[in-house]
């Protein structure tokens, strides 16, 4: 749901990207159209049946850089070998509707050397050697990372299948470790051979509840394992990619934009009737809405409406148009419709350029 020329959602059928270009600051308002002069976030209904690729975003310097490159180079923006298909970053959040696992970001050192050791298996060696360098934990992961994705195709088939063994195995004792080695013969059926099953062993697992939400700015490598949820992002298609994909990987690339310092995953929780999650950025706000009343919302921007559940009534002060949102159905909500009411029962959301207006009931 967006904007982004590449595949815009279609309005009455018209490309959005059309619609807003046709009268910018009516359709953005006056704030987002000198800011962006188009509409700057992405949302998704993202549903995972199987492990997506390890993948990072680049920032916005390293995606000027990167499209200027390619477009030097002669690169097809279609073209499957291309990499960066717009000059812009992707910072994203993502909120479960379903229980969700997935890979974010690099976990503490000493809990990644914690794992290997009680793994076991001599085929690992050089990969415990290799966590065991002396030196800070963001270059001890970056060195790792990058042996492990320069391996060859034949030595990371072979670790890959160690890991595996080991997986399955199950001599190892560490508790905390069930969730990430459980998911690892899954990964390698999946992608056999592929070293990613063995960089998801590098990251932190993560298994969100329904309603609860994690910021991924740039750099941070994850993978979404499995699950449906909300999705928003930076109106970009940058997706710098490591493993677990038929997709175009770009290893060199991954690495320049990679972010190997451990993090400690920031999970959080939406709490009842309207929550706008955090996100540190100005692109995108995410605001879900447990509709029990009447509320009257008061944007200051352009918005894209959706319904996960029931059907919710949006009703625009100026016109009195009345749309119904049965589960699924999404509306674009131009700057100068101006407040509009949501009532009904069920669960919506608004996504929106940075933290949305705070709605209010009555």
């Amino acid at each position: 749901m967006g904007a982004h020329p590449s595949d815009p959602s279609i309005a009455g059928g018209v490309a959005l990207n059309e619609i807003i270009a046709a009268d910018p600051e009516a359709n953005l308002g006056p704030e987002v159209a000198r800011s962006f002069g188009e509409l700057p976030f992405l949302a998704k209904i993202l549903a995972a049946a199987k492990p997506l690729s390890v993948q990072a975003h680049p920032n916005l310097s390293q995606a000027k850089a990167g499209f200027a490159r390619e477009n030097a180079a002669g690169i097809a923006l279609d073209a499957r070998e291309r990499t960066y298909r717009d000059p812009n970053h992707k910072p994203e959040l993502i909120c479960a509707l379903t229980p969700f696992d997935a890979k974010c970001g690099f976990r503490r050192l000493s809990q990644t050397r914690e794992l290997f050791a009680d793994l076991g298996g001599d085929e690992l060696s050089p990969l415990r050697e290799m966590l065991g360098s002396s030196g800070p934990a963001n270059e001890v992961l970056a060195t790792t990372l990058t042996w492990l994705l320069e391996l060859s195709a034949e030595a990371a088939g072979t670790l890959s299948q160690a890991v595996v063994a080991q997986s399955v195995a199950g001599s190892w004792t560490g508790a905390w470790f069930a969730p990430d080695l459980g998911w690892v013969p899954e990964i390698a059926s999946e992608y056999p051979g592929d070293i990613g099953s063995v960089v998801t062993l590098l990251l932190n697992h993560v298994t969100l509840s329904p309603g609860q939400a994690l910021f991924l700015g740039a750099g941070n490598l994850h993978s979404y394992l499995k699950g449906v949820a909300v999705e928003i992002m930076a109106n970009s298609d940058n997706v710098v990619r490591g493993g677990l994909t038929p997709k175009h990987i770009d290893v060199p690339e991954l690495l320049a934009v990679v972010d190997t310092t451990p993090i400690e995953v920031p999970i959080q929780m939406a709490g009842p009737g309207s929550h706008t999650f955090s996100a540190p950025v100005a692109d995108f706000g995410l605001t879900r809405v447990v509709l029990g009343d009447s509320r009257w919302v008061e944007p200051d921007g352009p918005e894209i409406v959706f319904a996960t559940e029931g059907a919710p009534i949006l009703t625009v002060d100026k016109t009195a148009q009345e749309v119904t949102l049965g589960k699924g159905d999404a509306v674009f909500v131009p700057a100068s419709d101006g407040p509009y009411r949501v009532s009904g029962l069920g669960v919506l959301w608004r996504a929106t350029a940075g933290q949305a207006e705070t709605d209010s009931t009555g």
